[in-house]
């Protein structure tokens, strides 16, 4: 909300302070008059802010601890220098030996509290959807029935607008939205906007039938198979010969498995085929059963010059991808989804999957570390979903997925990559692609070796990141080894990914000859990145206009996972997930240098005005603070701590 932007005192905001220091390497170039001290900096947020200090501390961590900065703000430099400008000999008499720790990868020991935990008293789903008649769980419902009981213990509401009502024309949360004030009738009704009414348009959704059949496990991949035993026996996988179709279907023992056989052939006792498509209607005969398509027949991906938002794990959620589809992103793709996951039916593993419509060249990414459970995944997708590309993860650095023999560990399993990049090829009627890193090891580049290969086992694209799984993100991407690839990977085109901040980091990337590039961190910390490569300009953007955007996500957020507690808080959690890498971005009015580096790390400095200044902390408390400015006060023993620590400036 643009009210809550008070300006800032021009002694304050604007004039400096005397105990300022100067940018030192490493740091982002910062105009004099706007930098200050970690002191002087929480002083002036703390005198500001309508919460007090002590309240801070209780919604960040319970148990006491100072989350003022991430360790990457404490990390050592390479000249000595910490970054209040002490010496390391200064700091070690007052600091704890685990403050001198390198901050790396995730926080594991995170306190994680589910959305569920703030709603225990949850009135039954019967009563919310309107069918009391008949309680979807009988005798064995563990949810409240007396919706006088439940509204007394119902929190107050947290606005006087539902988005859900006034997009859709009705909330199907009914009484049990935190907005429920704006569409409850007199008597505690649910009214509908007569004429507005209409569904959530996102695609991709899980069938609660389908769901069934994978948790049972009662579908067969017939098309996976084939291509699988091809691959066993060292052949290339190719079209189903017709004269061995019947006795494939036999020996399997699930007639009705492809598009056409499933709608004419009778189904065998126990066996579901995957739907052929979200509409199921007859639709026209096809040959596809007996003649697969040939790779020139496929559906082609042409993205090349086009700005593709990198699929990112916890924050390129569905609302987040809707922001940069506004600034001008072109090509997006679904958060990395396990094929395991996928194949036993978790909804929260489909939910992933889900495409908005304004999502024009939309892909989904997907995780495994075998042929036969990728090669399913893909057939089974082929069917039930709408993408118009599937992506390989070869890139995953993590170690819960390397040392399963996913991600990056693919690099080094020639062999295997082989076979899941041709058995996927054949069971997919779209394109796909591939996303890969320079290599395991540092200074041990793979890439190059392997691009040649991707382009003869059928990948339509791949994306190299400049990195190798080692490197994490200490160092700057590898362009030049980027560019090195284009030639190894030509005439397949072949994407570029790695440390694109601004317009012109993005010209010089083009340079390399790369056929599109795809941003990724870029995109969290300015979302509005696509509109500045493409209108070739910086954006000297406002802080109201950043909690625009912010209110906008709240929103999408809301339409996406629900208007009540559950939704509200998930809505809330994601929001500071990417609240933790907003922050690092500096305006460019405040910049002595353009453009910022996305390895500089930004110093302690006071904004134009108190919320740009409030956007800059690194503090949890105080991203919670903006959270509560769009999505109303915090939950009794409301916990936060961001997913990653931040080691990407050294």
């Amino acid at each position: 909300m643009a009210e809550g932007a008070v300006e800032a005192p021009a002694e304050s905001g604007g004039g400096g302070d005397p105990g300022a220091i100067e940018p030192e390497r490493g740091v982002a170039s910062i105009k004099l008059q706007y930098l200050t001290t970690k002191e002087h900096f929480h002083e002036f947020l703390e005198a500001k802010g309508q919460e007090t200090p002590s309240q801070e501390t209780e919604a960040g961590d319970p148990a006491g601890n100072d989350l003022a900065e991430p360790e990457a703000k404490r990390i050592r430099l390479e000249d000595g220098q910490m970054e209040d400008g002490q010496t390391e000999e200064a700091v070690e008499p007052r600091e704890q030996p685990q403050a001198q720790k390198r901050a790396r990868g995730q926080n594991k020991c995170r306190p994680h509290v589910k959305p569920t935990h703030y709603d225990k008293n949850r009135l039954c789903p019967s009563l919310v959807q309107e069918s009391a008649a008949k309680c979807f769980y009988g005798d064995r419902c563990r949810f409240l029935h007396d919706v006088g009981r439940y509204l007394e213990t119902k929190p107050a509401d947290l606005g006087p607008h539902c988005v859900l009502f006034e997009t859709f024309g009705r909330c199907p949360y009914g009484v049990t939205c935190r907005f429920a004030g704006a569409h409850l009738g007199p008597e505690g009704q649910n009214l509908v906007k007569e004429g507005l009414v209409q569904a959530p348009p996102v695609r991709n959704g899980l069938d609660k039938v389908l769901q069934q059949q994978l948790r049972k496990r009662k579908i067969h991949f017939k098309r996976a198979e084939q291509a699988l035993r091809q691959l066993s026996k060292g052949q290339l996988p190719g079209p189903t010969p017709e004269a061995t179709v019947p006795e494939v279907m036999e020996a399997e023992g699930a007639p009705g498995q492809d598009n056409c056989d499933a709608q004419q052939a009778p189904q065998g006792p126990g066996t579901v085929a995957p739907p052929s498509g979200p509409l199921r209607t007859c639709g026209p005969l096809t040959d596809e059963d007996v003649v697969r398509l040939q790779p020139c027949e496929k559906k082609r991906l042409d993205i090349s010059g086009k700005l593709y938002l990198a699929p990112l794990t916890t924050c390129g959620n569905l609302p987040f991808r809707r922001v940069c589809k506004r600034f001008g992103a072109d090509v997006t793709c679904g958060e990395m989804a396990v094929c395991t996951n996928l194949l036993q039916g978790q909804t929260s593993e489909w939910a992933l999957l889900k495409r908005h419509p304004c999502e024009d060249v939309f892909g989904v990414q997907l995780e495994g570390a075998f042929p036969d459970t990728m090669t399913k995944c893909a057939e089974l997708l082929n069917r039930t979903i709408e993408v118009d590309f599937v992506d390989i993860n070869v890139g995953c650095p993590i170690d819960l997925v390397y040392k399963k023999g996913g991600g990056c560990a693919l690099m080094n399993r020639s062999a295997k990559f082989q076979q899941i990049v041709r058995g996927m090829n054949q069971v997919l009627d779209m394109p796909l692609t591939v996303k890969l890193r320079t290599g395991v090891h540092e200074r041990v580049n793979l890439a190059h070796r392997l691009l040649p290969e991707l382009r003869d086992w059928g990948a339509a694209l791949v994306t190299l990141h400049g990195r190798s799984r080692e490197q994490r993100y200490t160092k700057l991407a590898d362009w030049r080894y980027i560019e090195q690839c284009v030639t190894a990977a030509s005439p397949m085109p072949l994407f570029g990914n790695g440390d694109i901040l601004s317009y012109e980091d993005a010209n010089r990337a083009m340079q390399t000859g790369v056929a599109g590039i795809m941003i990724a961190r870029g995109a969290l910390l300015k979302p509005w990145l696509f509109t500045e490569i493409k209108e070739q300009r910086h954006w000297d953007i406002s802080s109201s206009e950043r909690l625009d955007i912010l209110r906008d996500f709240a929103h999408y957020g809301l339409e996406h996972w629900g208007s009540d507690t559950q939704g509200v808080e998930k809505t809330r959690r994601f929001l500071l997930e990417w609240l933790s890498f907003l922050c690092r971005y500096v305006p460019v009015g405040l910049l002595e240098r353009l453009p910022q580096r996305i390895n500089e790390r930004p110093p302690y400095y006071l904004g134009r005005d108190y919320l740009e200044t409030l956007m800059a902390s690194q503090k949890a408390a105080d991203w919670i603070r903006i959270s509560e400015m769009l999505l109303g006060p915090v939950p009794p023993n409301f916990v936060f701590l961001p997913k990653h620590k931040a080691n990407a400036y050294k």
